[in-house]
């Protein structure tokens, strides 16, 4: 009699205790610490996390099923279990669906994120390549659309710089020898030629703001001022022809001798010709353009600003800038980027949250009957915060007990008050 009990308790024990004589044989085969690393790799991502949701369903549903006794929707509930487990098998399923979708979301995502940067370099490249091109435009269109005369500006200045160039290199044998007779010593050239530029060039400069204000006092009629000016102009005039031109055409004196037989240059024809040289230098460039740029010139070294010569606002243009086509891919790509690692983050996260939600759902069927979470997920939308889950699970838990019919309170009927037996 004892051995038939002890046979039947062991025999209930081991229905009970079902899931221990396979457990840790699952998990050790799951974990498989004995074996390679490629097959250790691939049985812990696609078999470990199916292998313990199934092994807490088993435990649970021990639980679930030594507590049908004491439930009140038993079909329910058992009909429950079925569809619990049915969830996790989808589940596992979905699991190693959603890894190899995942690798191959993770393999496209790769292959466009080396596309975009290719041609993210390729654009830098051209961007590169083209921005002194860009540059060039965009100057030149600020140039040409300004209202300030910034090209008559800027070719009076080349000229001056010219000119200072020529007769720096004219000049330099007469400066070295000057500079020599006076301080007794043999100077280098390049001590020289860079104080003499500058020099020469401020003295260019000079003559023409003397000319612009010459034509201005012309202009105005004012007499006063014009032969004020016009005697600097012509101290201007002789300085440039003695020092300057003169040696400019003193250069020319050979040339001239080798074509003609006894040739003499006296002085007054190498002045006369020195003055018609500087007469014809400066007209030519005043009439082409230092008419209007000396005077920008000179209001804005007084400080005064520049003069518009003609009405109307310039479009204002940047001379650096990028191409719209560039922001706008790289825009384009950012947020492709952006939603294509989302993507990639759901497809990595989404397959094994499906697995923990069915095992889960064992759990609160345990507790309250009813599922926690509604299988499967479609996207992590569906995978709601703490707080939703609880009040969901509040709310569930409420509808599923059955209303009870409270008590109504008893109906007082009035009885007849007898007045004539009362004694007073």
């Amino acid at each position: 009699m004892n051995s038939e009990t002890g046979a039947l308790l062991k025999f209930v024990l081991s229905v009970l205790f079902f899931p221990l004589f396979f457990q840790e044989a699952f998990i050790n085969f799951a974990w498989a610490a004995s074996d390679p690393f490629w097959i250790m790799a691939a049985k812990r991502t696609f078999i470990l996390l199916p292998v313990l949701a199934m092994i807490l369903g088993c435990w649970a549903t021990i639980a679930c099923l030594l507590t049908v006794v004491i439930r009140q929707k038993r079909q329910q509930f058992l009909t429950s279990l079925i569809i619990t487990w049915w969830d996790l098998g989808k589940s596992i399923v979905m699991f190693w669906g959603g890894i190899i979708k995942f690798a191959l979301t993770f393999a496209v995502a790769i292959l466009e994120f080396v596309k975009i940067t290719l041609l993210a370099l390729w654009s830098l490249v051209q961007e590169i390549l083209f921005t002194p091109f860009r540059l060039l435009k965009g100057m030149s269109q600020n140039v040409l659309s300004s209202p300030v005369p910034w090209l008559a500006v800027f070719m009076t200045i080349f000229w001056c710089l010219v000119e200072a160039t020529i007769f720096t290199y004219v000049m330099t044998p007469l400066v070295l020898d000057v500079f020599s007779n006076i301080t007794g010593e043999q100077l280098q050239l390049n001590v020289v030629r860079v104080p003499l530029f500058t020099f020469l060039f401020f003295i260019v400069l000079g003559s023409y703001a003397v000319l612009s204000n010459l034509i201005d006092s012309v202009k105005q009629k004012n007499f006063h001022s014009i032969i004020g000016i016009g005697a600097v102009e012509a101290v201007v005039l002789f300085v440039e022809v003695l020092f300057l031109y003169r040696e400019f055409v003193d250069s020319l004196v050979p040339w001239f001798a080798q074509y003609s037989e006894s040739f003499e240059l006296g002085i007054f024809g190498t002045l006369a010709i020195s003055c018609f040289v500087w007469f014809g230098i400066r007209s030519l460039t005043w009439f082409l353009f230092a008419s209007h740029g000396t005077p920008t010139i000179l209001h804005l070294i007084q400080g005064k600003g520049v003069i518009v010569f003609r009405q109307g606002e310039a479009p204002r243009s940047r001379l650096l800038s990028v191409a719209p086509e560039f922001v706008n891919r790289i825009k384009d790509e950012t947020e492709w980027m952006q939603a294509k690692g989302e993507e990639v983050l759901v497809a990595l996260m989404l397959p094994p949250l499906q697995v923990v939600a069915a095992a889960l759902n064992f759990c609160t069927l345990l507790l309250n009957s009813n599922h926690l979470f509604e299988l499967p997920f479609k996207s992590m939308s569906a995978v709601t915060d703490t707080k939703t889950l609880l009040g969901n699970s509040v709310k569930k838990k409420q509808s599923s007990v059955p209303l009870q019919h409270q008590p109504t309170a008893p109906v007082q009927t009035e009885q007849p008050k007898e007045y004539d037996n009362v004694q007073i």
